[in-house]
């Protein structure tokens, strides 16, 4: 193993986890996630909606396959998720309320990109503000497109670790509850239906499958 490296915004890697931040780092997000290797033909591009969210881009395009087609896709600036590890291997959920499927969720901590921060320092900024938790380590655990049909969007999934407790700063809008779960529990609420959640569901078992040390 070689020794620590640092970035400008904080983090703080080892040698192999290098190559893995700068892989989502560089060009893979948000409105760009389309044009890494793209091989469609764009014929038309307009705007329809613009939210302090996303925006909702009308494409037609002729596709790799030679279908010509007229594509509504969302476009999102990319987000983060941050998987907490404590250090007698305790996992940190949160829950909050999520009106578009109007139920609570237990999930992990996440949100989108402020403005151009760069992956890493939005998944430090958005576990302080969740949690109130800050992390010596942050790694990379999975990059991935979460609903690539209809959405342009970049996550990236980071394991914290070397946690340090704090005061949460949720913003005005949120109101959440945190808990610490052993992995073993974390897997038998996922298999129960318990976390339906989406990226918590990837990264949890992305987690256990690879990283996770075997007892």
């Amino acid at each position: 193993m070689g020794g620590k490296k640092s970035r400008g915004d904080g983090a703080v890697f080892g040698d192999d986890e290098i190559g893995l931040v700068c892989f989502v780092e560089d060009g893979m997000t948000g409105a760009k996630v389309a044009k890494k290797n793209a091989t469609a033909k764009v014929l038309s591009s307009e705007l329809v909606l613009r939210t302090r969210v996303f925006d909702v881009q009308r494409e037609k395009v002729v596709e790799p396959s030679g279908v010509t087609a007229t594509r509504d896709i969302i476009v999102h600036p990319g987000s983060v998720v941050v998987l907490p590890v404590l250090a007698d291997g305790g996992i940190v959920l949160i829950r909050q309320y999520r009106h578009s499927v109007e139920q609570y969720l237990w999930e992990l901590v996440a949100g989108r990109r402020d403005g151009e921060e760069s992956f890493v320092a939005g998944a430090r900024r958005e576990l302080r503000e969740e949690t109130g938790y800050t992390a010596r380590r942050m790694r990379l655990l999975v990059d991935l497109f979460p609903s690539p049909g209809f959405l342009r969007e970049n996550m990236a999934i980071f394991l914290a670790t070397g946690l340090k407790t704090g005061a949460a700063e949720p913003e005005a809008d949120e109101k959440i509850e945190q808990r610490i779960f052993s992995l073993r529990e974390v897997e038998r609420w996922i298999r129960s239906g318990k976390i339906r959640d989406g990226k918590t569901v990837a990264g949890i078992l992305y987690y256990a499958k690879y990283f996770a040390k075997k007892k």
